[in-house]
């Protein structure tokens, strides 16, 4: 066994198969806004604007409260280099949830809130006996952020608003196999990330009721296990002195991304947003692991990562048929920050495209949101060579191919 192989299922504490981003971003938190592509900055939907422009959240009509729930059902298989046997993950469910709650004076001109979600959470579970089984067997990651938020409307036109964004609670599971001369060990990583802050802020400006634009900035957090347990089952006796770790501590970076967007209002029934993410992937470069005690003779060991910048575009509409009834498609095209040569079992990410549709149907002041989001991961050929090139042979060689279905549901209500 290697650290660096360790590095592999470390590297999981932020990834996985992200639902509607690169990397390892995920992307559902307003149910309106996933049925119209994931669209937001530049428009004033709901309390979600709290998550994609707070400056917005000023101009939102009614205060409420909404809750939302949305399951990622991921098929993806690998395919190892001079192979022909494709091996497709176990079925796995992962459920990321939002919660908003919105208020302030019904003709002022300021509005709080308070916003709970899960921007980082996966479930990736390989074939038994895969191919990788050394880097990566299992992964289980759940994270929920909390964010009060403010945000005032300076004139009729223009809004601020900010959030306090509070990393409240992380846990990881992960879990390998380890090779022995004539059989396989198991270690598991199991760890709590520490409470950390960040900032979420946004302008929004309207000089127009057929147009609208929007910029927002959502901040850095390096997210921090410390203490993390380890656990080795199936070691001989005789292999034990090699093994002695039984805590981990590791820091990683949940980026900071600028988002722009449009909104287009041709008619009072028919709105159409635009918006462009900007991603500062380029400061992960590196993934750094500590050790309590010894791993092969070695307490800490680091793998490269050297992921770029990536961008994001996303397009969507919604059209009112009826006064109950509205109904949403949009699209989006997310460039991946991840390399050549630099894929690991735990993000076998790529460029992905996706389609989404929704619905909305509202009777008073209750209402139901409906969305669904299909994704479609571009296949992901890393070579043998490619690995030795970059010095990142702790990875394995092979073709990935993943395919998510992601439908939605959520309930608000106005007051």
């Amino acid at each position: 066994m290697t650290l660096k192989s360790l590095l592999l299922v470390g590297g999981a504490l932020l990834t996985g198969t992200a639902a509607s981003a690169g990397g390892y971003q995920v992307t559902l938190a307003g149910q309106k806004n996933n049925g119209m592509g994931g669209v937001g900055v530049g428009l004033s939907l709901d309390q979600a604007a709290m998550f994609y422009n707070p400056g917005a959240l000023a101009m939102v009509k009614d205060r409420g409260v909404q809750v939302g729930v949305n399951a990622t059902l991921a098929r993806s298989a690998f395919v190892a280099q001079g192979g022909n046997q494709q091996r497709e993950l176990r079925n796995s469910v992962v459920t990321p949830f939002n919660l908003y709650a919105g208020f302030g004076p019904a003709e002022g001109k300021f509005r709080a809130g308070i916003a709970v979600y899960t921007p980082f959470g996966s479930k990736l579970q390989y074939a038994e006996g895969w191919e990788g089984r050394t880097a990566l067997t299992d992964i289980d990651l759940k994270s929920i952020f909390v964010q009060p938020t403010v945000s005032y409307a300076i004139t009729d036109q223009i809004s601020v608003g900010a959030g306090l964004v509070v990393l409240a609670y992380g846990a990881v599971n992960l879990q390998r196999d380890v090779p022995l001369p004539d059989s396989y060990g198991h270690i598991e990583l199991d760890g709590k990330a520490e409470t950390k802050l960040g900032f979420n802020a946004g302008i929004f400006f309207k000089p127009s009721d057929k147009v609208s634009f929007g910029i927002n900035y959502r901040s850095k957090i390096d997210a921090q296990v410390k203490d993390g347990d380890v656990t080795f089952t199936g070691i001989p006796a005789s292999f034990a002195t090699r093994f002695e770790a039984t805590k981990f501590g590791a820091t990683l970076p949940l980026i900071a991304t600028t988002s722009i967007g449009v909104g287009i209002m041709p008619t009072d029934k028919l709105t159409i947003g635009i918006d462009g993410n900007f991603a500062q992937w380029s400061k992960y470069e590196t993934l750094r692991f500590d050790f309590d005690k010894q791993i092969n003779g070695q307490t800490f060991s680091e793998s490269k990562r050297n992921y770029k910048d990536a961008l994001t575009i996303r397009v969507g509409g919604q059209y009112k048929l009826t006064d109950g009834l509205t109904v949403r498609a949009g699209g989006a095209y997310d460039e991946t920050p991840v390399r050549d040569g630099y894929v690991t079992p735990e993000t076998p990410d790529n460029d992905r495209f996706s389609g989404t549709i929704g619905a909305s149907y509202s009777f008073g002041k209750f209402g139901v949101d409906l969305s669904a989001q299909y994704v479609s991961i571009q296949k992901r050929t890393e070579t043998q060579q490619q690995l030795v090139n970059n010095g990142t042979t702790d990875r394995i060689a092979g073709t990935y191919k993943t395919n998510i279905v992601i439908p939605g549901i959520g309930l608000n209500y106005a007051f």
